[in-house]
This record gives structure tokens, C-alpha cells and sequence, in this order.
């Protein structure tokens, strides 16, 4: 059991690192709205996930059949995920969109998880979450994304984003704890999501098919951090409880900084950089082992 939890905490670690390229990547599509590169990347990247799990999609069909409301909001939330996420990032610059979406992850799936599995919220993630609210203040007045409108937006965007992704984690988590396999459970959840951004893609997408090298960031998108981040971010569910998963995403916040600030020359002032050094301790705080009785 106990190598089974590194090794399915390690595949969420690889997932958070390819996820980490994405910000960085969507600057290299300038026609592509960030409203198209979300559906492309989500959108694309989630029927490949059905696709590829179609055999265990029929095999657990009975199973998954059993909880449509818990596929429906996962399903949404995959849906509403990229749209916030890239959206956030234009208005508020890669490096801070990122971070306040990733850093918020634990402190809506801990609320989500104390509302409705009653699992008890402790002194250690209230301070956690103080740290992680008060980085984010900081970063929303000291990150240099956008305009002082723009970069609040921004920021309130990502703030969904997200909640989004603690919704779809918790879901896909439920479904395995049902008995779904990774697989299956990631596939329909992904899948219908998928289908949900279609339209979105279709309204607009149109530059994907006027530059190749907005076609070309698409596919990497939809192929690399999406599909095959979420294959491994799925494997890794199966042993990891949602609350940790979402912990060693640290690793793409950190990771896009550093692509941000290397690759798209975005800078920080002293307040977004005192924002990150508090979200980053916030979720040390929260990746602390639990005391035992």
C-alpha cells in the first residue's frame, strides 16, 4: 500500500509538471482567444480520454450508471475549468493566474470535502488556507498581468478555475471510491466535458485552422499536459486521496512561474512575489502529515 501511494503520488507529480507547460504554450497561439485554447486543450483532451477508455467504460457501465449526478457536476466542472483557467491567465499574467488557481484547489477541495463527506477541518488547514487568502490578496494588487480591472478579474477567474478543479477531483475520486476504475471514471467525467466545450470550440476556434502554429500549440495541448497529464493524474487518483493530489500540484504553479518568468519575461513586484512566498508556504503547510492518535 505504502508503494503504491509514492508511486501514485509520483504520477500526479509528472501530470502537475506537464500542466505546468501550458500557460508558457498558450502565448505561443496569438490568434487563439484563451477561451479557444481552453476548449481546444480540455475539450480535445477529455474525448481522448473516453476514447482510450472505452473498454472500461463498458465494463464499469453499471457502476457509472449508478451515479449520474456525481458525472454531471464532475462534467461541468471540466467544462468550466479551462474557459476560467486560460481566461485568468490572460488577464492576469501565466505566473499569477496559475498560482492563485492551483494555490485555491486545497482550500475548496477541504471545504468540499467538509461539507459533504463530513470529513473534520483541522488547525492545520485553517492556517494553511490564512496563508494561501492572504497570498492571494497580495498577489491580486502585486501581479503586473494586467491592468488593475483586468488582473482583479483575472484573478477572481482563477479563483473558479479553481474551485473547478476541486470539484472534478473530488468527483473522479468518489467514483473510483464507488469502485470505477481510473480509467473509466476519468474517461466519462472528461468525456461528457468534452463534449460540453465542443460548441465553445466550434464559436471559437477558427484560428486553429488559419496559423499552424496555433494549430500546433492546440495539439500539443489537447495531446500532452491534457490527455496524457490526465492519464497519469488519474493513476495516481486511485491511490491518493483528493485533498493530497491536489497539494502536489504545487509542482505546476512553481513550474509555470519559472517558464513565465524564463520564457515570457513576465516579472513581479515585491508584493506578487510576497504573495507566492505565502500561497507556497500555505500549501507546505497543508502537504504536512496528519498528527495520529
Amino acid at each position: 500500500m505504502a508503494g503504491a501511494s509514492r508511486s501514485g503520488s509520483l504520477l500526479v507529480l509528472v501530470a502537475a509538471i506537464l500542466w505546468g507547460t501550458t500557460g508558457t504554450a498558450a502565448t505561443f497561439a496569438p490568434h487563439a482567444g484563451p477561451l479557444a485554447i481552453g476548449a481546444a486543450a480540455m475539450g480535445l483532451g477529455g474525448l481522448l480520454q473516453a476514447l482510450i477508455a472505452g473498454p472500461q467504460l463498458r465494463r464499469d457501465r453499471v457502476l457509472l450508471r449508478g451515479h449520474p449526478v456525481l458525472i454531471g457536476v464532475g462534467a461541468l466542472a471540466v467544462a468550466v475549468y479551462p474557459l476560467a483557467f486560460y481566461a485568468g491567465m490572460h488577464l492576469a499574467g501565466v505566473a499569477v493566474g496559475t498560482v492563485v488557481a492551483l494555490a485555491s484547489g486545497p482550500i475548496f477541495a477541504a471545504i468540499l470535502e467538509r461539507a459533504i463527506d463530513r470529513t473534520p477541518l483541522d488547525a492545520r488547514w485553517f492556517a494553511g488556507a490564512g496563508l494561501g487568502i492572504a497570498g492571494t490578496v497580495l498577489l491580486a494588487f502585486g501581479g503586473h498581468g494586467g491592468a488593475g480591472g483586468s488582473s482583479m478579474l483575472g484573478v477572481a477567474l482563477a479563483l473558479l478555475a479553481g474551485l473547478a478543479y476541486a470539484v472534478y477531483t473530488w468527483a473522479a475520486r468518489r467514483l473510483m471510491a464507488a469502485g470505477c476504475g481510473s480509467r473509466s471514471a476519468m474517461g466519462a467525467v472528461f468525456g461528457i466535458g468534452g463534449i460540453l466545450l465542443l460548441p465553445v470550440l466550434a464559436a471559437t476556434g477558427g484560428p486553429f485552422l488559419q496559423d499552424p502554429r496555433d494549430l500546433a500549440v492546440g495539439a500539443y495541448m489537447a495531446i500532452v499536459p491534457m490527455f496524457l497529464g490526465y492519464l497519469a493524474f488519474g493513476a495516481g487518483l486511485r491511490t491518493v486521496p483528493a485533498r493530497t493530489a491536489t497539494v502536489l500540484t504545487l509542482a505546476e504553479p512553481a513550474v509555470a512561474a519559472v517558464l513565465a518568468w524564463a520564457v515570457v519575461g513576465e516579472r513581479l513586484g515585491g508584493l506578487g512575489w510576497a504573495g507566492i512566498a505565502l500561497i507556497a508556504l500555505s500549501l507546505v503547510v497543508f502537504s504536512l502529515p496528519r498528527a495520529r492518535s
